[in-house]
This record gives structure tokens, C-alpha cells and sequence, in this order.
């Protein structure tokens, strides 16, 4: 097979699974090894960016997923109703980036840092598949264990959490305030 082919074939896969579809599988399907899979993925992104075509290659973790440009929003919400709203509240928010940056975390641990309570943040963020609960710990209480998603890597446009930008980004110099 050669990988104009392969080529093809990656991008049918992608736009019919819909989700993101995980490395391993990819290469299990075409039966190539997954280094070689990932070059010609890398390489269709590339020339995916350079001929700026309509939708685009994204990589969450392991797993790749077609996507529209986000450049084409303004035409794409034209024809697109969406049926909830997607936004996130501001303790929302802030509770994801506690979460994000701390985890796995205890619901306790966050309404310490935040110092209010955080039940109906934490519902939301459950319910959108943002975060979810990762285990118990092993004392009193068994308390849940919260961290992030592929969901909320996908939201928020990432790769992995290591493209979370460093919490030195957002020190506020107190004389500034």
C-alpha cells in the first residue's frame, strides 16, 4: 500500500470515528507500526495547515481527531444551533483550573483553595465530561479524586496538560493590584 493510500485511508477513519481515534488503533487497523503512522499523521498535518483547508488534524494525548478550523467559526455558527450552552461560569472556571493544576484532588482540597463551596461547579464539569473522578483515597471518608479529561484537553485545545501554560504566567505582582 502506498501512502497516498495510507494518507486516505487515516483521513476516512478520522472523519468517520468522529472522536478521537487512539495511535495504537490507527496503527492496528493499517497494520503499520505506530512511529510510521504517527509521520504520515504528522505529515498530513502539515500539508492539512499548508494548503488551509477547511478542517484539520488535532492530536489529544495519543489520539487524533478531524476538527474545523477555528478561524471558520463565524460561518460555521451560522448554520450550527447548538442545544445547551457551553460556556462555563466564572466558579466553574476556577474550579477546573484548580482541578487542572492540582490533581488528582480531593473536592475538599479545592473548596480550601478556593474558600467557598464547589458542589455545583464540579457537577457542571462532571456533567460536561471536563473532569471526572479518577479514584478514592485510602483514608476516612474515602474521598473522590477529581482530575481532567481527554474531554477537557479537546475543549480547551491542548495536546496534553503539559501545554497548560506555567502558574508563573499568571503571578499578579501585588503592587500592580
Amino acid at each position: 500500500m502506498d501512502k497516498k493510500e495510507i494518507k486516505a485511508i487515516i483521513e476516512s477513519l478520522l472523519f468517520m470515528w468522529g472522536d478521537p481515534l487512539n495511535l495504537k488503533d490507527i496503527s492496528l487497523i493499517l497494520e503499520i507500526n505506530e512511529e510510521e503512522v504517527r509521520s504520515i499523521i504528522d505529515e498530513m498535518i502539515d500539508e492539512f495547515n499548508y494548503e488551509r483547508r477547511g478542517i484539520k488534524i488535532i492530536q489529544i494525548d495519543d489520539s487524533y481527531q478531524m476538527s474545523t478550523r477555528s478561524e471558520h467559526f463565524e460561518w460555521i455558527k451560522k448554520l450550527y444551533n447548538p442545544k445547551s450552552n457551553k460556556t462555563l461560569s466564572s466558579a466553574a472556571l476556577e474550579t477546573l483550573s484548580i482541578v487542572a493544576y492540582n490533581q488528582p484532588i480531593t473536592k475538599n482540597e479545592i473548596e480550601m483553595i478556593r474558600g467557598v463551596r464547589c458542589d455545583k461547579a464540579l457537577d457542571t464539569l462532571l456533567e460536561k465530561g471536563i473532569i471526572e473522578e479518577k479514584g478514592r483515597l485510602e483514608r476516612t471518608g474515602r474521598p473522590i479524586i477529581y482530575g481532567t479529561t481527554k474531554e477537557f484537553l479537546k475543549y480547551f485545545g491542548l495536546t496534553c496538560l503539559e501545554d497548560l501554560p506555567s502558574l508563573e504566567e499568571f503571578e499578579v505582582d501585588i503592587e500592580e493590584e
